[in-house]
Formats: C-alpha cells, structure tokens, sequence
C-alpha cells in the first residue's frame, strides 16, 4: 500500500501560480508512474498529468492544462510536484496525487491515491 499526502493547494487569484507536492513514506515511489488528477465540485475527477516512473521522464497533460502546468519529480524521487501557473477560476478544484506502477494505468485508474488539497482560483 502506498500512502500519499498531498500540500501547497490555497485560495489564489486568476494569473497566479502555485506548487503541489506529493509526498510519501515508500521508498521505491521512483519505482511508480505519478499522476495529478482533480475534481470541481458537481463534476467528475478528471486527468491533469502524468509521469513516467523510474529514470524516464515521459509527461502527458490534459489539454486544458497544457503549457500552464508541469509535473515534475525530485531527484531523490520521493515527492512529486505540480507546477500551476497562469491559473485561472476554471483550474478550482480539489487535486489529488495517485500512483501506479502501470504507464496506462496511472492515466485512468491509478492504484493509490492521496486525499486531495484544494485549490481555489478567484476572478
């Protein structure tokens, strides 16, 4: 079981950034393929980015996202980051960080997952 905590969600105005960290206790996270997802309120979750595990460094965005945010992973591969900027009211949301050691998977139906950090744009 993989236990992930997610930090850095807020109440920001439209054209600012913020970063989200995904942390985590389990020694082999570089061994897991990270993702972001989110969840306005009334909608369903929806795909934001992923990352590729292990030294790779393959990314995919949802294309509302695309050229604003940036997944990313420190060296020691322990948190997993989401780098929001030009944020906008759409981007409200509660996000979540999950892991899957499957590429596809981490994509659509990812194993683990954390419990979520709000994020809260104003206009």
């Amino acid at each position: 079981q993989v236990q992930l905590d997610e930090s850095g969600g807020g109440l920001v105005q439209a054209g600012d950034s913020l970063r989200l960290a995904c942390t985590t206790s389990e020694r082999t996270f570089n061994l897991y393929a990270g993702a972001w997802f989110r969840q306005a309120s009334g909608k369903e979750r929806e795909f934001v980015a992923a990352l590729s595990r292990g030294g790779g460094r393959t990314t995919i965005y949802a294309d509302s996202v695309k050229d604003r945010f940036t997944i990313s992973r420190d060296n020691a591969g322990s948190t997993l980051y989401l780098q929001m900027n030009n944020l906008k009211p759409d981007d409200t949301a509660t996000y979540y960080c999950a892991a899957d050691y499957q590429w596809n998977a981490v994509q659509s139906a990812p194993d683990f997952w954390g419990h979520g950090t709000q994020v809260t744009v104003s206009s």
